[in-house]
């Protein structure tokens, strides 16, 4: 299998991770990896490119079968409003087709928003920078590679 920006970024900072391709759906969201890898939705970790209100990008990595409370995460990230970008613009910022953004490898080095929560998970699946390729790791390693800003902004469904 042919490297992505994101896998190039996991062998640099030495991470251990697996491979799992599946079949991607259009807007199909993390429901569709987790059957295809027989594993909980909680556990399909999702990248959103997201943006302040002066515009500026930052990622935000959440639970599959949870949303973003942007309410709350405007409030700990101590900025007015954050919204979700629109998808050519998250592409211009992390480099990645939308539905194929990883946290890893970006264009830009964006700030990162981490739900606390993922770091109790014994091991999680994260896009490996293309639509239908997903990276199952510790989820240590986006604490040791990210650097990320853990928060508590995770919803039901």
């Amino acid at each position: 299998m042919a490297d992505t920006q994101a896998t190039v970024f996991l062998k640099a900072h030495r991470v251990a991770y697996t491979e799992h391709e599946y079949g991607y759906v259009e807007h199909g969201g993390t429901e569709v990896p987790a059957k295809a890898l027989g594993v909980e939705e909680h556990h399909v970790v999702k990248t959103l490119v997201m943006q302040d209100e002066a515009g500026k990008p930052l990622l935000v990595l959440m639970h599959g079968d949870r949303t973003v409370s942007t309410k709350n995460l405007a409030r700990q990230a101590g900025v007015k409003r954050i919204e979700p970008c629109r998808p050519e613009v998250a592409q211009r910022h992390s480099g990645y087709q939308v539905g194929g953004t990883s946290p890893f490898g970006t264009r830009k080095q964006l700030p990162v928003y981490l739900e606390r929560s993922i770091l109790d998970l014994p091991k999680i699946y994260v896009n490996g920078g293309r639509r239908g390729f997903l990276v199952g790791i510790a989820p240590a390693e986006l604490a040791r590679t990210l650097a990320p800003t853990l928060v508590e902004v995770a919803l039901e469904g």
